[in-house]
């Protein structure tokens, strides 16, 4: 019998061959006000339907890619192409296809209910009457937070928190997800809970990138693996390809490998 990890290796060939380059960043560099390099000349490629794990150590680069998808941020120079086009050209098409759920959840909530949360993104697209109510409506049921719609976001829960965040984002109807350290702060039922929300939409056609300097947690379900180190990509390609040369660039071996067994996803 084949393995399900295999499965995700098998996928990511495939969805290489087969599929579209959705995400596509040439030579991009960035720097900060006071004239640092947070990212230099990277180069990446990414398809539609791949599930991308970026690590690296607090100040590789991670979180300052990721918010060029989508033009939270604007590059000194190189470019960005969401589904071929540039990211500087169309900023409200980028924001629409590329959502991003970031680490503190409660940074994104902007609504006095969790209904009025989750229609906020829609409705800066224009979206009105029934079709924000059936678009808001389908975003929280695919997260499971229908039944607290009237609540106030501030008294959630941490997963609670995260799936809010992650509703606001589907109700704008992206192909891209990025999920930056999601698990942080969340004990072992909001760590389950996340990583399913995470899978079932990698499942529905989501393509998936997450961020984080931790490897245990979402290493198994990985297809991709990319490594990052002072503004650079240092590594990239399948997990196996890549875990053995992960703490040369500060970032801790999950223990499975550690130990020589192999992985298990945290869902079991």
């Amino acid at each position: 019998m084949i393995k399900p990890r295999f499965y995700n290796r098998l996928i990511m060939i495939m969805i290489v061959i087969v599929n579209m380059k959705l995400i596509e960043i040439t030579n991009l560099t960035h720097r900060f006000a006071d004239g640092t390099i947070g990212l230099d000349s990277v180069s990446l490629t990414i398809h539609e339907g791949e599930f991308v794990v970026v690590a690296g150590q607090n100040g590789s680069g991670k979180t300052t890619l990721m918010r060029h998808f989508n033009g939270l941020l604007m590059p000194a120079s190189g470019e960005v192409k969401i589904d071929g086009i540039a990211v500087s050209d169309d900023l409200k098409r980028a924001r629409q296809l590329v959502g991003m759920v970031f680490q503190d959840a409660d940074s994104q909530i902007v609504g006095e209910t969790v209904y009025e949360d989750v229609s906020f993104g829609p409705e800066n697209l224009g979206l009105k009457g029934q079709g924000l109510k059936r678009c808001v409506t389908d975003a929280m049921a695919s997260v499971g937070i229908s039944e607290i719609a009237e609540q106030r976001p501030h008294q959630l829960s941490g997963g609670q928190k995260r799936k809010l965040a992650i509703a606001g984002v589907l109700a704008m109807k992206p192909r891209v997800i990025i999920f930056d350290e999601p698990f942080s702060n969340l004990d072992y039922p909001g760590v389950k809970q996340v990583l399913q929300q995470i899978l079932d939409l990698h499942q529905s056609g989501h393509t998936i990138i997450l961020i984080t300097h931790d490897l245990e947690k979402v290493i198994y379900h990985a297809s991709r693996l990319v490594i990052m180190e002072k503004g650079k990509i240092v590594r990239d390609g399948i997990p196996e390809k890549v875990i053995g040369e992960v703490e040369q660039f500060g970032i801790r071996t999950p223990c499975a490998y550690r130990m020589g067994m192999e992985t298990e996803s945290w869902l079991r």
